[in-house]
């Protein structure tokens, strides 16, 4: 299994990475979009909360897709997405009808926040720019 350990890094990282990238980009492009969806789940400063994410989703998600400071960007992720989750999938205080997709989105976020732990605690492996740099 230790052979396969550093290429098995760079897959979960990739795939990590597109679930955070696409969402930078997409919230960047739709910027008034995600200033009104924001506002719309009353949270406050709304335009700074927006910039926030796409730097995190954007730019943090980025630093995990190339393993650069891998562990600090796993780490800041899974903040950002326990937060989001908190405040975005809060399926105890939406109607009945709609819970079930909300635990869903929930509960894969948690997931998500697992395996970022996961790098935080072990790190990028050999393929990436913090191997790179350590030698």
């Amino acid at each position: 299994m230790s052979s396969l350990q550093n290429p098995i890094a760079l897959i979960g990282r990739l795939l990590l990475a597109y679930l955070f990238i696409p969402a930078g980009i997409g919230k960047l492009t739709g910027f008034a979009g995600t200033v009104g969806y924001i506002t719309s789940k009353g949270l406050p400063m709304p335009e700074v909360a927006a910039g926030l994410a796409i730097v995190v989703e954007l730019g943090v998600g980025l630093m995990l897709l190339v393993g650069f400071q891998t562990r600090w960007a796993a780490l800041v992720l899974a903040l950002f997405t326990l937060a989001a989750s908190i405040f975005f999938h809060n399926y105890w205080a939406v109607p009945v009808d709609q819970a079930m997709v909300q635990r869903l989105l929930f509960n894969k976020n948690v997931a998500v926040v697992g395996g970022l732990l996961a790098f935080a605690a072990f790190g990028a492996g050999a393929f990436s720019l913090d191997a790179k740099r350590g030698r």
